[in-house]
């Protein structure tokens, strides 16, 4: 077999691709359908990717692992010059993009995770020590669920 001439298209096909990105078929598929990623068809029919796909999917798990979501993603993807592929100081702007998010997410997070012993600020006077006084529930009039928590006090 020959290497592939520059003027030739490298296609693989979508079983290549979810195996080499660890991911579903209906996955590509999926990500094909919110416009995160593209292919062509084949005179087969059969769904083409180009190589660069493997890093936008790498992007895109990498994103979703730490809270970004796939709305999100599409956005920064289209701040990319042409919608093309992610390099790495294209992946540098858009981390630090979602870094403030991130940061409020972990705090979020960590204020949550230190609170669950105790209570998670819903005001509803359930535990033995809640550390809550909430008489006649004046905590509904501020909203529903942890609504403490929500305003970053505990």
């Amino acid at each position: 077999m020959s290497k592939p001439s520059t003027q030739q298209k490298i296609e693989l096909s979508v079983g290549i691709v979810a195996k080499r990105c660890d991911v579903k078929v209906s996955t590509l598929h999926f990500y094909e359908e919110k416009g995160l990623i593209q292919s062509w068809r084949n005179n087969g029919n059969q769904r083409r990717y180009a190589p660069d796909v493997l890093r936008r999917v790498a992007v895109i798990k990498a994103a979703q692992k730490v809270g970004v979501s796939l709305q999100e993603i599409k956005q920064a993807f289209t701040t990319l010059p042409k919608n093309r592929t992610p390099t790495k100081d294209d992946w540098n702007q858009l981390s630090s993009q979602w870094h403030g998010q991130l940061t409020a997410r972990i705090n979020y997070l960590t204020k949550l995770r230190d609170s669950l012993t105790g209570c998670i600020g819903c005001g509803c006077l359930s535990m033995d020590k809640c550390p809550l006084y909430n008489p006649d529930d004046i905590l509904v009039k501020e909203g529903n669920g942890a609504v403490i928590l929500d305003r970053n006090v505990i």
